[in-house]
């Protein structure tokens, strides 16, 4: 099947697009590259790549695709809050053009990267799809849109799939250090601390990059009765954990490290468990393999073999920081689009 993934260049995108490969699809990446040296360990092995910005994608670029990926997205809650007015415009305006511009040239079917995090301050039960969505970030909140607007798309023409992942966490070349497991697990191996700033009680459902890179294959080739216009919550219930029991997988993964909650932040809003069992009903032989306990010890022998260098965990890995960086450098306007020669030559006066 002829697939164009979003975001290949990103985190997701690094894991997924080999995926995809191996199981025989041909695979052309859609990524501006925002992200493409956030590697540690050996290069990534990319997919051929348009560098066409999200905001920009017109129904002519999709033409001969059978199928959709969507992954690529601002995403990152405390990116979010900074700036939510470019947030919406990416991962809910872009998202639902790319959408209709899909639609158009012919694709036929549409895998959308949402999150569990829709559910936001959900309470101690196990939330189901058709649980309500209450949004505490403008990130979540964006998700929330495009499912609404892609969902009225839905014909027997185009088939879109809204598969709500988990909490991601896991080893990829192209890293990020700000999610929870992949961040406490950098602190532990590098400072021998595990630091939980809030009180350790919000219960949070994690995901292997893995794992999420498998049901998205699934749903590619799925029956469409199976799949159509519907929405999946990604994961599986053994990674529903509080925080702190999060924090003390770390500490068996990194011998020698210490256990820290200072509840400095308080109890956070964003607390949610969630109910995995419409997928695995829907695509037999699916679950997600991954345990967080494994997870954790797949992150430390990574960044210790890579290694892990506190300059590149504190900045190269988190989202924001590069972004910031690269618009100080004039790389980024202040919209995160990429800024061409001309354009900067235009900015300094030449």
């Amino acid at each position: 099947m002829r697939t164009l993934l979003t975001g290949n260049l990103g985190y997701l995108g690094s894991v997924m697009s080999p995926m995809l490969q191996d199981a025989g699809h041909e695979v052309v990446g859609l990524d501006t590259g925002l992200f493409r040296d956030c590697v540690l360990g050996p290069p990534p092995r990319d997919s051929q790549t348009l560098a066409i910005d999200l905001r920009d994608v017109t129904a002519a670029d999709l033409e001969g695709f059978d199928a959709v990926i969507h992954l690529a997205a601002l995403s990152n809650d405390p990116l979010g809050s900074v700036d939510p007015q470019t947030t919406f415009d990416i991962n809910h305006h872009a998202s639902v053009r790319l959408a209709r511009a899909a639609k158009e040239a012919g694709v036929r079917r549409f895998l959308y990267a949402s999150t569990c995090s829709v559910y936001g301050a959900a309470g101690e039960a196990a939330v189901t799809e058709d649980a309500p969505m209450r949004p505490v970030t403008p990130y979540a909140e964006s998700k929330v849109r495009v499912e609404h607007d892609v969902h009225a798309l839905a014909d027997s023409e185009f088939t879109p799939v809204f598969l709500r992942n988990a909490t991601a966490f896991g080893f990829s070349p192209r890293l990020r250090a700000d999610i929870v497991l992949n961040n406490l697990v950098g602190h532990a191996v590098l400072t021998g601390t595990v630091r939980v700033l809030s009180d350790g009680t919000p219960w949070r459902p994690l995901v292997h990059a893995q794992d999420i890179g498998e049901a998205f294959l699934r749903c590619l080739t799925a029956p469409r009765e199976a799949v159509h216009g519907r929405a999946f919550n990604v994961g599986t219930e053994a990674n529903n954990l509080t925080v702190a029991q999060i924090a003390g997988a770390v500490v068996e993964a990194v011998p020698g490290s210490d256990l820290e909650i200072t509840g400095e932040t308080g109890a956070d809003p964003r607390s949610y468990r969630v109910d995995f069992s419409a997928i695995r009903s829907a695509l037999p032989g699916y679950d997600a393999r991954w345990s967080v306990a494994d997870g954790a010890a797949e992150l430390a022998e990574a960044y210790r073999s890579a290694p892990l260098t506190t300059a590149g965990f504190e900045e190269t890995f988190v989202r924001l920081a590069t972004l910031r960086r690269r618009q100080r450098t004039g790389e980024l306007g202040p919209t995160f689009r990429p800024q061409s020669a001309a354009e900067l030559s235009a900015q300094v006066g030449e």
